[in-house]
């Protein structure tokens, strides 16, 4: 009778474990200061970008984190729907699935790629930390 009650509480338990655990983590710009950034094999990982390609202006990608990430695609860039502006700035999104433990750093530059020796306009780092 109580190995029952017992085998209940346990998947109880790795129920309410599991669910603790998020799908998928979303990261943008401004939360970059929650970096070094931890992560679980089996996420999913969005990064949100803001972007103005129309500028000339792009995010390329330097470093991304082979060792604890897999591309799930190219760059997607996004222009909300309300702006209504030609010109007007979007996001880029970029994502990524956890496939191992470890450690890796996700690096990207705004900059317009044609321009030579000249100095990223921003800079997006961030380590990860996958378990």
């Amino acid at each position: 009778m109580h190995a029952p009650r017992l085998t209940l509480a346990l998947s109880l338990a790795l129920l309410a474990g599991c669910a603790q655990t998020p799908s998928s983590v979303t990261l943008e710009q401004k939360q970059q200061r929650q970096c070094p950034l931890s992560l679980h094999v089996g996420q999913q990982f969005i990064l949100s970008l803001p972007s103005n390609p129309t500028t000339g202006f792009r995010w390329l990608l330097r470093d991304s984190a082979p060792q604890v990430l897999k591309s799930l695609g190219p760059e997607v860039y996004s222009n909300p729907e309300d702006a209504g502006l030609v010109g007007s700035a979007g996001v880029s999104t970029w994502r990524f699935q956890v496939v191992n433990t470890g450690e890796g750093q996700l690096a990207l530059t705004y900059e317009r790629p044609w321009e030579v020796g000249v100095v990223p306009a921003q800079r997006f780092d961030c380590t990860l930390k996958a378990q």
